[in-house]
């Protein structure tokens, strides 16, 4: 089965799972801005849709060893959902700095939380070796076929919901959503073009998709936790390298910029990560003249947070009405 009919048979899966997310004009930006809005998805963030997917591909002896999964929180709270609507047992490694409410939406799901110290990549190393040791099915984050063909949903809801839709805008961290989306969409309407955004701080993927291999970056501090990954996926670098038009980056004020103006004119709270697409059409890192779908993939942020943000944002603001 290839990747398109493996995202097309998750749509069926998820039926009933997974929220079919609003797309909403953002006219007051600009009226080529519209947002899918995954903020708003069961668990806050798009990755209750590769979860669910990959958990329900699993045997039944599978299942009944449970599962594990590394993430800084959107993922894990994906996985620890649909471990408890599937009757399985989860266990997930987080890094240490992921934030709070993520943490307590895990647990609060039923999973068994282990934090460790370091950033995603420490946390995946700990989680493949507590599979290996205990027998668990590892849920990875990104770079697995049901995962990537759970995302893809979202490629096949934006084509319905809006048909003359000329560019779509996704953030990248290790790959699994654009790669799903990036299929769905090329597969039905290739003209579309697919664009991915990265954090300046943590451009793996970018950096990866100008060398054409797989690049491992040295770590640097993000507010974007959620695309907070050094090393991309092989399987979903294949894909972007195949599917995706192009990659840009956005700095991490202009972040700051995005999650502060969605707030204030759309009423809608997205995480760092999921700003970032929006981010890049704010600061002109795209084509603006194109009617464009930001996937915003998550609002999962912490108020404390979110208040240093706003708090900076108006700082800003300020200094340059002062020039």
């Amino acid at each position: 089965m290839n990747q398109f009919e493996m995202i097309r048979n998750a749509a069926e899966t998820l039926h009933n799972v997974a929220r079919l997310t609003p797309i909403i004009p953002f006219d007051s930006l600009s009226p080529n801005l519209f947002i899918k809005a995954e903020n708003l998805q069961r668990t806050g963030s798009f990755k209750i849709r590769g979860a669910f997917n990959k958990l329900s591909s699993l045997s039944a002896e599978e299942a009944s060893k449970g599962v594990i999964a590394c993430s800084a929180g959107n993922h894990a709270q994906g996985v620890a959902y649909s471990a408890m609507r599937l009757g399985m047992r989860a266990v997930i490694c987080m890094p240490d700095y992921a934030p709070v409410m993520k943490i307590k939406g895990t647990r609060r799901f039923g999973a068994e939380v282990v934090l460790v110290p370091g950033n995603y990549d420490d946390s995946a190393k700990e989680a493949k070796r507590l599979a290996d040791e205990k027998g668990y099915t590892f849920a990875h984050p990104f770079n697995d076929p049901y995962v990537i063909a759970g995302q893809g949903t979202i490629g096949l809801e934006i084509l319905s919901q809006m048909p003359d839709v000329e560019q779509v805008v996704v953030p990248i961290g290790g790959g699994g959503l654009i790669s799903g989306v990036a299929v769905a969409i090329k597969n039905l309407k290739p003209d579309v073009k697919v664009i991915g955004v990265q954090t300046v701080n943590v451009p793996s993927m970018y950096a990866s998709f100008g060398l054409n291999e797989v690049e491992t970056l040295k770590d640097r501090a993000t507010i974007a936790d959620g695309i907070h990954v050094l090393t991309p996926g092989d399987l979903t670098f294949e894909i972007v390298e195949k599917y995706v038009d192009d990659i840009v980056t956005v700095r991490e004020d202009e972040i700051e910029g995005a999650m502060a103006t969605l707030m204030e004119h759309s009423k809608m709270v997205a995480e760092g990560a999921g700003a970032t697409s929006v981010a890049a059409f704010m600061y002109d890192r795209i084509n603006t003249d194109l009617r464009t779908v930001a996937v915003v993939s998550g609002g999962n942020v912490d108020i404390s947070t979110l208040g240093n943000i706003i708090e900076r944002e108006l700082k800003r603001r300020e200094d340059n009405r002062a020039i």
